[in-house]
C-alpha cells in the first residue's frame, strides 16, 4: 500500500510532532534535573547562611555578654575614679582654705609691718626733713655772711684799686712833667 503524499505530509508531521515531544520531555527532565541541583544548591546555600547567621549570632552574643561585664567593669572603675577625685578635691580644697587663711594672717601682719615701716619712714622722712632745712637756714645765713664779706672785699679792692689808680695817674702825670721837662732840656742843649 502506498501512502498519499497527504498521509505522507501527515505521517511527517506527526513524526516531527513526536521528535518535538521527545525533545520537549528531553527538556523538562533535563529542566527538572537542573532544577532540583538549584533546589539541592540553594537548600545548602540556606543551610551555610543559616549556619553562619548561627555562628554570628553567637559571636555576637558572647561579645555583647562581654562587652556588657566590661562595661559594668568600666563603670565600677569608673564610680572608684569619680570617688577618689572627689575625696582628692575635698583635700585640696581643705588644704587650699587652710593656706588661704595662713596667707591671709601673714598678709595682715605684713600690712601692720609695713604701716609700721611707712610711718617710721614718714618719721624719719620728717626728721630729715627739719635737719635739711636748719642746714639750708644755717648755709643760707653763711652765703649771706660770705656775701657781705664778699662785697665789702669787693669794696676795698675797687678802693684800693682806686687809690692805686689815683696814685698811677699822679705819677704819670708826674713822670710826664719829668719828660717833658728833659725834652725840653735837651732840645736847649742840641
Amino acid at each position: 500500500m502506498s501512502k498519499t503524499s497527504a498521509e505522507k505530509k501527515v505521517t511527517s508531521k506527526f513524526h516531527d510532532a513526536q521528535v518535538e515531544i521527545r525533545h520537549l520531555y528531553e527538556t523538562i527532565s533535563l529542566l527538572r534535573n537542573q532544577l532540583e541541583s538549584k533546589q539541592f544548591e540553594k537548600d545548602t546555600a540556606v543551610q551555610q547562611a543559616v549556619q553562619r547567621s548561627a555562628d554570628e549570632i553567637k559571636l555576637l552574643k558572647d561579645t555583647a555578654t562581654s562587652l556588657r561585664d566590661e562595661l559594668e567593669s568600666l563603670r565600677f572603675e569608673k564610680d572608684a575614679a569619680v570617688q577618689k577625685a572627689v575625696q582628692r578635691s575635698a583635700d585640696e580644697i581643705k588644704l587650699l582654705k587652710d593656706t588661704t587663711t595662713s596667707l591671709r594672717d601673714e598678709l595682715e601682719s605684713l600690712r601692720f609691718e609695713k604701716d609700721a615701716a611707712v610711718q617710721k619712714a614718714v618719721q624719719g622722712s620728717a626728721d630729715e626733713i627739719r635737719t635739711l632745712k636748719d642746714t639750708a637756714t644755717s648755709l643760707r645765713d653763711e652765703l649771706e655772711s660770705l656775701r657781705f664779706e664778699k662785697d665789702a672785699a669787693v669794696q676795698k679792692e675797687v678802693q684800693r684799686s682806686a687809690d692805686e689808680v689815683g696814685q698811677l695817674k699822679e705819677m704819670s702825670s708826674k713822670l710826664r712833667v719829668e719828660v717833658e721837662r728833659l725834652k725840653n732840656l735837651t732840645n736847649k742843649n742840641t
